[in-house]
């Protein structure tokens, strides 16, 4: 991810590539040997929240239409003139791959304790067996290449296996793209419009057909349409967006979360869909502001180092947690502006990018326990959110500037409605 933070900047363009830990937003594939998931690859297993009826299978069987998703949220309905809106926060995760570290499994495991949504960024090629890797035609990259390395079959067994829980627990699939390319001719800040989309069909086949590519038998269906699932996206290290919204547009997708550094304000639309980004926000003994994602965060404290030395891990984990902490309340406390943070499912320096990022979920889930304010939800729910309000309500809160109160409370900065 890119630093906009060391001199204060928060916009950055795609000039600033180059800037710290750009290439660093991608799970790196391990060779840690965990479990086979098990069950009927048709079937519902009895674990909760799967389909009660037989699955529809679609296609090779990869997928299926299992009917509407479960554990999802009640319908959302405008606000009313004079309501004070919902602190929404989203938690999202860049790859969505478990290679071993039983990272991809505790977060599910705390999103289900507190009644949680979660939007999973999945990168295509870990649900494509690396001896299969010929398949993936990297738009001006070699045959078969990745950034990110391919994952073990244990490991992509026990992927389908926790996307498929993900899914029926209510979270939301989205899409990583695949060889997750940051540098170099052939980065995705450089991709054209019909290379974005060679690359979104790719990695729509990769999970549609990866029965056909693995050859297995002995797991379940995905239970989800993904044509109809995908929604959304973030790309490799925030690069490309120009190039792949009229795309996304087309495909009918209602939202990106790719540009580069933002501020926490109410979100606007950009060529058709909701522009989703990550925030700058406090940065706890420091002037400068840090990207709301765990590396931009490791990025500052270690200068790119994922092995510091470990003295330094106490403090550094308190920081990273207090920034996210700080980040809620100040959304929370002035405009309500949704709060954003991404993810990996990484152990950097010693996983306290991990234990900050569970210390503020759970501070900000005891929030959402004494107010029904606070949601704790997807990308996706969210934008279902936003599709409803009105117009004139939306465009008040979209006025408000950063830790900006309503003038007057909020009943009376949005009583009124226009005519």
């Amino acid at each position: 991810m890119r630093d906009v933070s060391r001199r204060g900047m928060i916009g950055l363009g795609a000039g600033a590539a180059a800037t710290l830990g750009l290439a660093a937003c991608g799970t790196i594939a391990r060779k840690d040997a965990v479990g086979h998931p098990g069950g009927s690859p048709t079937a519902s297993t009895g674990e909760p929240g799967a389909p009660k009826r037989p699955a529809r299978p679609i296609g090779d069987g990869s997928t299926a239409y299992t009917g509407k998703q479960p554990r999802q949220p009640e319908r959302p309905v405008p606000l009313e003139p004079g309501e004070t809106p919902p602190q929404f926060v989203v938690f999202s995760w860049d790859g969505a791959g478990e290679v071993g570290t039983g990272l991809f499994e505790r977060f599910l495991q705390l999103a289900e304790e507190n009644d949680a949504h979660m939007t999973f960024f999945l990168s295509g090629l870990y649900l494509l067996p690396e001896s299969k890797k010929r398949l993936y035609l990297p738009p001006n990259n070699p045959r078969g290449a990745s950034d990110i390395g391919y994952l073990s079959d244990e490991h992509v067994r026990s992927t389908l296996k926790l996307v498929r829980r993900a899914w029926l627990d209510g979270h939301e699939i989205g899409t990583h793209f695949n060889g997750h390319f940051c540098s170099g001719s052939g980065s995705v800040a450089n991709w054209t419009a019909r290379q974005w989309r060679s690359e979104i069909e790719q990695a729509k086949s990769f999970v549609t057909e990866w029965r056909t590519n693995s050859g297995w038998t002995d797991l379940p269906a995905l239970p989800f349409d993904y044509e109809k699932e995908l929604v959304g996206a973030r790309t490799p290290c925030l690069l490309g967006q120009s190039n792949l919204l009229p795309v996304a547009r087309e495909l009918g997708w209602r939202y990106d979360a790719s540009s580069p550094g933002g501020v926490q304000r109410w979100p606007q639309r950009k060529q058709g869909l909701w522009d989703l980004p990550l925030q700058a926000m406090p940065f706890p003994g420091h002037r400068f502001e840090v990207l709301s994602m765990d590396y931009n965060i490791l990025a500052n404290q270690s200068v790119n180092s994922t092995r510091a030395p470990s003295y330094n891990y106490p403090a550094w984990r308190t920081q990273a947690a207090e920034s996210y902490i700080s980040g809620f309340k100040r959304a929370y406390e002035t405009n309500r502006a949704p709060f954003f943070i991404g993810n990996h499912f990484e152990d950097w320096n010693g996983g306290i990018y991990m234990d900050a990022v569970e210390q503020a979920f759970t501070h900000i889930a005891r929030e959402k326990e004494k107010s029904a304010d606070v949601r704790l939800v997807s990308f996706r729910q969210f934008v279902d959110w936003l599709d409803v309000q009105r117009p004139e309500l939306l465009a008040k809160l979209q006025s408000l500037d950063v830790a900006e109160r309503p003038a007057g409370g909020w009943n009376s900065y949005l009583r009124e409605r226009a005519a």
